[in-house]
């Protein structure tokens, strides 16, 4: 069984978080993924529960806390709505697999021969939830106060960088079309390929009178942003053409 303390890859991970855990098994969970049959972390309880994905679900509360309040502080005249999309932004897959990799989470992870095999270490749907899963494990082993302060210092300069609050491009789509009097976008799965922990989806984008696009993703909500914001591009071009 790897001990925190003492494992290199972990104990450099620590130095990244600026935190060492007093209760290291916690860490082992938050870095064994599901997929793994053999024993490398606690092995999950009787009734099926994951320590990864318990931790995964805390992370994920605690990341969500402590981003809003954060937000709360730095922007206090903006409204709910500008708060809301600031918020969306920052806690969305693709900041939070940033950060993972940031972290080195993806060299650090326990993985199943199969998830190596399909690329789980690049795969940003896990990198997001390992990085919750670490959070949460800090969470757990030391309360609000050290998690909240590993999440001020993973996402300040984010924070920082955004000078106006992002606007969705799913919400951005949705907006030209009712500002033409055009339908709603429609939205639709083309394809799901890759096994059930690491799935990609393709999904195609339509709009009376503007066309359509495709684009693919780790989940459905994602692939749907990436396909709007592929098919804002394409009308942006034909009306600067």
């Amino acid at each position: 069984m790897t001990d925190p303390h003492t494992d290199p890859r972990l104990a450099a991970l620590q130095d990244r978080l600026g935190y060492t855990f007093a209760d290291g098994g916690l860490l082992r969970d938050a870095l064994t993924h599901p997929s793994l049959s053999a024993g490398a972390g606690r092995r999950r309880k009787s009734s099926g529960a994951s320590p990864y994905e318990r931790l995964e679900f805390l992370g994920d509360r605690v990341v969500g806390l402590a981003v809003a309040e954060m937000l709360w502080r730095r922007f206090p005249d903006e409204p709910e709505g500008d708060l809301s999309r600031r918020f969306t932004a920052l806690v969305s897959q693709e900041p939070m697999a940033e950060i993972g990799l940031e972290l080195g989470l993806d060299s650090a992870l326990m993985l199943c021969a199969g998830t190596e095999k399909d690329n789980g270490r690049s795969n940003p749907s896990i990198l997001a939830d390992a990085c919750e899963a670490v959070i949460g494990a800090v969470f757990a082993d030391a309360g609000f106060g050290p998690a909240r302060a590993l999440v001020e210092r993973l996402w300040s300069a984010r924070i920082d960088r955004t000078t106006c609050p992002p606007r969705d491009a799913k919400t951005a789509l949705q907006e030209w079309a009712q500002g033409r009097g055009l339908p709603l976008p429609e939205y639709s799965v083309i394809s799901q390929e890759g096994p059930s922990h690491a799935p990609v989806f393709r999904i195609r984008v339509s709009v009376a009178e503007a066309g359509s696009a495709e684009a693919e993703g780790a989940s459905k909500r994602n692939a749907e942003r990436a396909a709007a914001a592929s098919l804002l591009a394409d009308i942006e071009a034909k009306d600067t053409a």
